[in-house]
């Protein structure tokens, strides 16, 4: 991630984004600041980069000339490092003000995904229009207030974004279970001594149980948001509602309920059985239906609420594939069972793999796999050929591999959503148990983080129903229907 800061005070930004977490990430190469001062690109000679509004009023005003020679500057430099495809698209560039969108952590997610991003800072009462229309594709304000410049709320944006960077922060995990995710504050946390003041760490959090512990966390963070954010609150109510209505079929709905158990799912429609989650990570739409009628209506409050955008859609009722693909141009590009581990105990490693890293008896060693594997996994997993996905996979710590004697055997990852897949074994490996060693590692990964592992089996792919059965996965008596939107010349 590459950050270009237009301001007229740059050692504010450049010494303030330069230490803890931000400045060791820099000096990894995970991202860089590169603060440009406008009054370099004035063309007056006393480096003069204000003037009085035209029709007057209080303050002075920002120029368009050195802004926007600022900018291009900028923009010229980042259109050099781009492939020829990527040129006609917009340089994203934010404007940092009071009347822009109220910055959030899902547009913290949204800007993490760009290689560069440009902050123009204002300063005085503003900036020209004029440059601002040639310039600006977001307007960004982080609340209604004002202060004395740009540079502040910069910093505070950038903060934020950093965070999403894979490989910013130390755990994987952090950046994605924080306050304000699924619509529910952070539970709170202790470290040692046990007793501090007078006041004792809670019991269940010595108790070394994990399924405790979760509960108490969860049960803290729904009496914290209820006190402190009830407008947070009234949103994870309704989504927990949406929870027990899917929770009538439990395995056909598994994929929408993890959504909102692990703070992903947005809510676009709920009128009794019939519910619509968007994931905040992947995009991707889920969708059930009680009745046609019903789900029609759903379809026609989505194809207002997704556009052209999204990509992907599941559908949880056959009766959907026809008018989906009728009214909203999408394809069906898989038709599933859904598979669900049930159990609350791990499953056992013996001969399989172990746990301390160093290879089991059968020679396996499973470890995250690493950008070096980005070619083979491409090639490799027919399913998914999307170099973009399979990065972005990798970079976030989601893709496994079973090594044998350092050759890579076999990998299967957890995709955007959270469901387990991306399952592939070498012809020169297989029978051999390694695939049972991948599904076993990733199914108690996903216990010990607190989640119901689960994914998807094609209906044919007799190999993988076999898997699956002899790990005592239970599949769901329905089916679910990916559907992709028809690519348009």
């Amino acid at each position: 991630m590459n950050y270009h800061i237009l301001t007229l005070f740059p050692e504010m930004v450049t010494q303030g984004l330069s230490e803890s977490i931000l400045g060791r990430a820099a000096k990894k190469g995970l991202l860089s600041v590169n603060a440009v001062n406008i009054r370099d690109y004035t063309a007056d000679r006393h480096k003069k980069v204000d003037d009085y509004p035209y029709g007057g009023g209080a303050g002075m005003l920002m120029q368009a000339q050195p802004v926007y020679d600022a900018w291009k500057a900028v923009e010229e430099k980042i259109r050099s490092r781009q492939p020829e495809e990527l040129r006609d698209r917009p340089v994203r560039t934010v404007y940092v003000t009071p009347q822009g969108a109220v910055f959030n952590q899902q547009m913290a997610k949204e800007f993490a995904k760009e290689e560069d991003l440009i902050f123009l800072c204002g300063h005085y009462e503003g900036i020209d229009e004029r440059v601002l229309e040639e310039t600006v594709t977001d307007y960004v304000s982080i609340g209604d207030y004002v202060l004395t410049g740009g540079e502040l709320p910069a910093m505070v944006m950038i903060d934020a974004i950093s965070r999403m960077v894979p490989g910013v922060l130390a755990n994987g995990e952090s950046g994605e279970t924080e306050s304000f995710e699924g619509d529910l504050l952070e539970y709170p946390q202790y470290s040692r001594p046990e007793e501090w003041h007078g006041k004792q760490v809670p019991k269940v959090l010595l108790s070394g149980n994990q399924r405790k512990i979760a509960e108490w966390r969860r049960q803290e963070a729904e009496r914290r948001t209820q006190e402190r954010r009830p407008d947070l609150y009234a949103g994870y109510e309704r989504l927990m509602s949406c929870k027990k209505v899917l929770a009538g079929d439990k395995l056909l709905h598994v994929d929408m309920t993890e959504l909102i158990a692990r703070g992903q799912a947005r809510l676009v429609f709920a009128e009794g059985k019939n519910i619509c989650l968007q994931d905040k990570v992947s995009g991707a739409y889920f969708h059930t239906a009680e009745d046609i009628k019903a789900g029609c209506r759903m379809l026609e409050i989505l194809h207002g609420d997704a556009g052209e955008e999204s990509g992907l859609l599941v559908l949880h009722q056959e009766f959907m594939t026809e008018p989906t693909e009728k009214y909203l141009g999408f394809r069906t590009a898989m038709t599933c069972n859904q598979i669900v581990y049930t159990k609350h105990e791990k499953l056992p490693v013996t001969g399989l793999y172990r746990m301390d890293g160093k290879p089991a008896e059968n020679g396996v060693v499973i470890r995250p796999l690493t950008m070096e594997h980005l070619d083979a996994v491409v090639r490799d997993y027919n399913t998914i050929s999307d170099e973009a996905y399979v990065t972005d996979r990798i970079k976030k710590g989601a893709l496994f591999g079973a090594f044998v004697d350092g050759q890579l055997a076999g990998f299967i990852g957890m995709h955007a959503e959270g469901g387990i897949g991306m399952l592939f074994v070498s012809p020169e490996y297989r029978r051999r148990r390694i695939g049972m060693a991948l599904e076993t590692y990733m199914i108690n990964l996903g216990l010990e983080r607190g989640e119901r592992p689960y994914g998807q089996v094609e209906i044919g792919n007799d190999a993988s129903k076999g898997l699956q059965e002899a790990l005592g996965l239970c599949f769901s008596k329905g089916r679910i229907y990916w559907m992709e939107r028809e690519e348009r010349e």
